[in-house]
């Protein structure tokens, strides 16, 4: 299987995000139509692009990139509790419709601003409780028709989603991502995700995980294709291992100046999935042969809080390596983001590809 290589657009109000330029305008949509035009001439499938309250709609970014587009994929992260399963289905159908079948969709459960947009926050088990019956509930919807549905969560009655999802080289509807590192995550990817996104662990830590979930997909008794794998970090490359390391230390050394000036995620420490990578800061500063925690330290979050750092060739060393554990799909991304768009397509991904 051929791996998929997508970039972030990270969809926030303030600009400068994780070090970003800062530029005059730089969520309007020209300038995030740049991004995706860039992404294209430069080999990249699409990109991640972020939820959350407080952001801009993603759904609505994500189909105005589209339009804009001819062959730019947006991975859409969206929250059940923000949509309900039908609405949902049927506006991602639409989508996928008016786009060739360039949908893709990151379905997000952890915890947000729920009660600014209405939802309630229920404990850990019953929010991914919701999340299952959620994706269940989706694909049934993109899968067939006058669907009926009496659940914990969610109730359907002859619902049939318009314009029907064409199958398209054996893809039967939008890829269905999902990160969470949890016991009650992992169980949800292994019943009901395509794709299982990681952070950026070290390989040992990868392919443990990727054992577990094989193990656990046979012990609920998954109904789908074999799950798939995915990795989100951050990938620091210069023309040599030495100018990497330099400015990976820079970088960090500013973070670390800095820390506390801008807004933390008040969940930072309460998600599994993003302890994990702040714990390995404590078996050193460098992992395998280049995957750098320090940042993590500093304020470095999500995929901030690790980065593999080197050369073009140091770097696609690394990412062959998960993708012999069996991770087909990468996320990928540093700041600027469009410098780094047309440098990482242009030096890393021939060699990925090659």
């Amino acid at each position: 299987m051929s791996s998929t290589y997508l970039w972030y657009i990270p969809n926030e109000v303030a600009p400068g995000h994780r070090g970003d330029s800062v530029v005059a305008h730089h969520n309007s949509l020209s300038t995030l139509t740049e991004r995706a035009v860039a992404l294209e001439n430069h080999g990249w499938t699409g990109a991640l692009l972020g939820t959350g309250w407080g952001r801009p709609d993603t759904f609505t970014v994500a189909t105005a990139l589209a339009a804009r587009t001819a062959t730019f994929e947006p991975l859409i992260a969206i929250r059940p509790g923000y949509w309900r399963p039908a609405n949902f289905a049927s506006a991602a159908a639409t989508l996928d419709h008016l786009t060739g079948g360039r949908v893709r969709i990151n379905i997000v459960s952890g915890k947000d601003n729920l009660g600014a947009y209405g939802d309630v926050e229920g404990d850990q088990a019953d929010r991914y409780a919701r999340t299952r019956e959620f994706m269940q509930v989706v694909r049934r919807l993109w899968t067939q028709e006058d669907v009926h549905h009496d659940g914990e969560h969610f109730q359907l009655t002859g619902s049939t989603v318009v314009p029907r999802i064409e199958p398209r080289d054996g893809r039967l509807h939008p890829t269905l991502y999902f990160g969470g590192a949890s016991d009650a995550a992992e169980r949800v990817a292994a019943a009901e995700a395509d794709v299982q996104l990681f952070w950026g662990e070290p390989l040992a830590g990868v392919r443990d995980r990727i054992e577990r979930l094989r193990a656990l997909s046979d012990e609920v008794g998954r109904e789908h294709a074999p799950l798939e794998f995915g990795l989100r970090v951050t990938t620091l490359v210069r023309d040599t291992t030495e100018e990497a390391w330099a400015d990976a230390e820079a970088k960090v050394a500013q973070m670390a100046a800095t820390q506390g000036a801008a807004p933390q995620n008040p969940h930072r420490r309460t998600a599994v999935g993003q302890q994990r990578l702040l714990d390995l800061a404590a078996q050193g500063d460098v992992l395998d042969d280049n995957l750098y925690t320090a940042p993590g330290r500093f304020g470095g979050g999500g995929a901030g809080t690790t980065w593999l750092v080197g050369s073009a060739d140091d770097v696609a060393t690394s990412l062959r390596k998960y993708e012999t554990l069996g991770v087909t799909h990468f996320v990928l991304s540093d700041t600027p983001y469009l410098r780094e768009i047309e440098r990482q397509g242009d030096q890393l991904l021939p060699l990925l590809r090659g």
